[in-house]
């Protein structure tokens, strides 16, 4: 079978890539450039807990090594520190933060994806290879570029990963509805020492007087080897940053958060970054996909774009592998767009919503007590991936959720939300995290057995309920694994959780349930898969 043509380079090109060998699938990527990236340290991205780990995962790099955890979140107004949370302490439950995101620049980031790929007999990379054209049929897909390496190239599918200019988009003449320049921001990387070492944060209103037009807010970031990314806030407008400028408020920025004369720092990299809001109609056509910024763009109130990017990567890449071996199974394929554009929707709604409340002025603070608490809430949210403006994507509404099982039991996670990354036991006796057996493509069967821990696998993989449950896991209409974990939250003893390739879970039902268990995972594949004939008709007709 051809393989799936990837169009884009960046990190959700790659990592698109990079999912789908993981799973036994060839692609072609056709990068415009040379298949290098420009070091920016003023180009970076936050990565959520579980993103970083789908990254780690995947590259098989601690991104540590290369990025940052924050310490602390630091949030401030004037001179007022409104709120200070530490990760990983968890003295106050009622203000848990979350986990720390990850705070990397954008280039490592691709170049280790690049690293991965470079020993991955099934990936390959073109370079200097511009997409100008693409025919679509029943049973594939043919596109050209053009360069000094133009040529025709046949696949089974297509996947645009080619930014917010997206060619395949375009020829796909798919509408790409929103809202231009939301948010301007004026960014500079440079090395320092600030009081607040490994701490992320944003300081709204500063005390001190701005050079130029006002400066609002100001967030500054960490990255290794003590560098900072600081971001300022520009009023709506197209006023020009100039470097005089943007050295001035370096420097009054640098002098209000020390207290004093501004401390020695060498800048490093600097930037504009503009904020648009923006929508594909349609995710899909046939046999061609968007993705990433080519699908949705969005930025404003600290939600992080790129990170949803890789999202769509981890969702699209076990439905595409699926039907790539096993025939075309246009639910499952329809499934992505609905599940990944509602996501993405919400969010900007969101955000959208929040806007006019946090920038409109100070004339609804007079009139809404603790609304200054509120805002500041809201962006802490957007920040640190909490709430409506960032808290991870959940399927409840997917159309792969499945209906009326009768054994369904209650946990602490949703269904269609990501599971919580717990320490199971594979089939081979070994102890691993939840997360490490993602991504293969396999569903997950785990089931909730508290003592199984401190025995050998011998002693109990016979006995109890295990036989009845490998036997109805050996029956479902996908490959699963069986896994077993002391515990998980919210379950009781003996439940049993499904869970899809990418970790969101599908059900957790009361014990052993063939009849559950197999409609869940049938439920969760898109329904029984339709004949050649009928899914070439269905893929030819969109």
């Amino acid at each position: 079978m051809d393989p799936v043509i990837i169009v884009g380079a960046g990190p959700v090109g790659l990592t698109l890539a990079l999912a789908l060998a993981r799973q036994e699938v060839p692609c072609v990527v056709l990068d415009e450039g040379p298949g290098k990236d420009e070091p920016r340290l003023a180009r970076t991205v936050v990565l959520r807990e579980g993103t970083a780990a789908l990254m780690e995962r995947l590259t098989g790099v601690p991104l540590t090594e290369t990025g940052v955890h924050w310490a602390g979140w630091r949030s401030m107004r004037r001179k007022q520190v409104m709120r200070e949370v530490t990760f990983g302490d968890d003295t106050d439950p009622e203000d848990d933060p979350g986990p720390a995101p990850l705070h990397i620049a954008q280039h490592m980031l691709t170049g280790a994806l690049r690293a991965a790929l470079a020993g991955e007999r099934l990936v390959k990379i073109a370079v200097d290879s511009r997409l100008d054209g693409v025919e679509q049929e029943p049973s594939g897909v043919t596109v050209h570029t053009r360069g000094p390496k133009g040529t025709w190239w046949r696949g089974s599918y297509l996947v645009g990963c080619d930014g917010p200019r997206s060619t395949v988009r375009k020829l796909q003449d798919i509408r790409f509805p929103g809202r231009t320049a939301v948010e301007r921001h004026a960014v500079a990387a440079l090395r320092t020492e600030l009081p607040w070492p490994g701490q992320a944060l944003l300081h709204r209103m500063p005390p001190w007087r701005t050079t130029g037009p006002s400066a609002g807010e100001i967030t500054g970031r960490p990255l290794p080897d003590g560098v900072w990314r600081l971001d300022w806030l520009l009023p709506p407008g197209k006023d020009l940053v100039t470097p005089e400028l943007l050295v001035a408020r370096v420097r009054e920025t640098l002098a209000g958060w020390t207290g004093g004369s501004t401390p020695a720092y060498e800048l490093l990299d600097t930037g504009v970054h503009t904020v648009h809001h923006r929508l594909a109609r349609r995710w899909r056509a046939g046999r061609v996909f968007l993705a990433g910024d080519a699908a949705h763009l969005l930025g404003a109130l600290g939600t992080q774009g790129l990170d949803e990017g890789l999202k769509d990567a981890d969702n699209l890449a076990w439905k595409l592998a699926l039907a790539w071996h096993h025939g075309p199974h246009e639910a499952l394929l329809d499934s992505y767009q609905a599940e990944r554009r509602a996501v993405v929707a919400a969010r900007l709604r969101a955000a959208d919503q929040a806007l006019p409340l946090l920038r409109g002025g100070g004339g609804l603070r007079a009139y809404v007590p603790g609304s200054t608490r509120g805002h500041d809430a809201l962006l802490t949210d957007g920040h640190l991936g909490r709430g409506a403006l960032g808290a991870p994507g959940a399927y409840g509404d997917s159309p792969l959720a499945p209906r009326h099982l009768e054994g369904e039991a209650p946990v602490d996670t949703a269904p269609g939300a990501p599971v919580t990354d717990v320490r199971v036991t594979a089939e081979d006796g070994s102890f691993v995290r939840l997360r490490d057996r993602l991504g293969r493509g396999a569903l997950l069967v785990v089931l909730i057995a508290p003592g199984t821990g401190v025995w050998e696998r011998k002693h109990w993989v016979t006995a109890g309920i295990m036989p009845r449950l490998a036997a109805a896991v050996t029956a479902l209409p996908h490959p699963a694994e069986l896994l077993v974990a002391e515990e998980y939250p919210g379950a009781a003893p003996h439940t049993v959780l499904l869970v899809r390739p990418d970790g969101h879970l599908v059900t957790a039902l009361t014990g052993v349930r063939p009849a559950d268990l197999y409609a869940a995972a049938e439920a969760a594949l898109g329904g029984p898969a339709r004949t050649g004939a009928e899914a070439g008709a269905g893929a030819g007709s969109r």
